[in-house]
């Protein structure tokens, strides 16, 4: 029978606790969200909602072909423009998601004969982006720049070492000045996705690798999303202009992929200025994720210390980890739960995203329902 052999994958991931469904929230939610990743409280924020409203009334609903084509708005040179200098690079190129960003930064960069060095907590779209190169891929260890420095000192060649700047899982940060100077030491490219970061680390939220001294340099290439802190949908691709421009030649989801919608790029815009004018968000933002840390692990948790927005909590099992994601929202609290494959070590976690908006009675009920859920 075509197809017979879904029902025995299906049946493999019920035993393992580890059947996913689809959840539709509607737009009055009464939970406290901290599932998400809107980490500055942007995504209904007036002036975002406006920046997305004028650019339907200007441009309409769609971006209409690709980017080559007649995707190209000057709402899109105008985001890519201030989103390099906000985070100090020389270029900026916009995709459609933070996942097309990334396979087109990894795949036009890892070319025929080049070394990929890949860390092993990488988020999937960098994995996949690693598999659809045409380079060679070594994966190294979580956040090892010694580990990096040997992969590449084994190739003769082009060669990248790509990572998270934060990681999505338990939210810490990767060594970037170390891991600049083993590819430097090796003469390699080093390619970031700062999809955590932005909004969060650096002056004013303008990213990790501006924060590590990296943004700007001939050799360093970041992604991010506009999904997360800029609280629109979408992806950038940060660098040297010549990159930029090679992605624009070489990067088959920029070339073959509808530009982003013209709603994404205006609220994704409005966010950007408004993160200009109010730059402690982003600090406000590490405080909550600091205090949520704090208060969960003197409840007894096992909660990851986070060096974002991130707070990852540890949990027994993956059946227990949606049980208490699931009582948890039962009380009111939306976390996230991450199971493997999500998780590369295989523990399963809740996954809290703190906000800039969050208050600290908001925060200390957060702390309260998922103290009382835990299994």
């Amino acid at each position: 029978m075509a197809f017979g052999w879904i029902d025995e994958q299906a049946e493999t991931r019920r035993r393992a606790g580890l059947v996913r469904t689809l959840r539709p929230r509607p737009a009055d939610s009464p939970l406290l969200d901290l599932a998400g990743n809107d980490y500055l409280g942007l995504a209904r924020h007036p002036e975002v909602v406006e920046g997305a409203a004028g650019a339907v009334r200007a441009w309409g609903g769609g971006a209409t072909g690709s980017r080559l084509v007649t995707g190209t708005t000057e709402l899109h040179t105008e985001l890519e423009r201030e989103l390099a200098d906000f985070c100090g690079f020389e270029a900026a190129l916009v995709f459609s998601s933070g996942y097309a960003a990334n396979l087109a930064a990894v795949t036009a960069l890892g070319p025929h004969g080049s070394l990929i060095v890949s860390d092993a907590g990488n988020h999937a779209s960098l994995i996949d982006g690693c598999r659809l190169a045409r380079g060679a891929t070594q994966v190294v260890g979580h956040a090892d720049p010694e580990a990096v420095a040997k992969a590449l000192g084994t190739h003769q060649g082009p060669a990248i070492a790509v990572s998270d700047t934060v990681f999505s899982v338990d939210g810490d940060a990767a060594p970037l000045a170390a891991l600049a100077e083993a590819c430097r030491a090796h003469g390699a490219g080093l390619v970031v996705d700062d999809a955590h970061g932005l909004g969060v680390l650096g002056e004013g939220g303008r990213g990790a690798p501006f924060a590590a001294g990296l943004a700007g340099s001939g050799d360093v290439v970041a992604t991010a999303t506009l999904s997360k802190s800029l609280g629109s949908q979408g992806g950038v691709v940060l660098g040297p202009a010549r990159v930029v421009a090679h992605l624009v030649n070489a990067a088959r989801t920029f070339i073959f992929d509808t530009g982003l919608a013209p709603a994404a790029v205006g609220a994704a815009l409005a966010a950007l200025r408004l993160l200009r004018r109010e730059p402690a968000r982003a600090e406000r933002a590490r405080a909550v994720a600091a205090e949520l840390h704090a208060r969960l692990t003197a409840a007894g948790l096992d909660a990851v210390r986070p060096d974002a927005a991130v707070v990852s909590v540890r949990a027994p099992s993956p059946e227990r980890a949606v049980r208490w994601a699931a009582d948890c929202r039962s009380a009111g609290l939306a976390v996230g739960c991450f199971r493997p494959p999500s998780v590369p070590d295989g523990i399963s976690r809740l996954r809290l995203t703190a906000r800039a908006d969050l208050s600290g009675a908001e925060i200390e009920r957060a702390v309260r329902v998922i103290r009382e859920a835990r299994p």
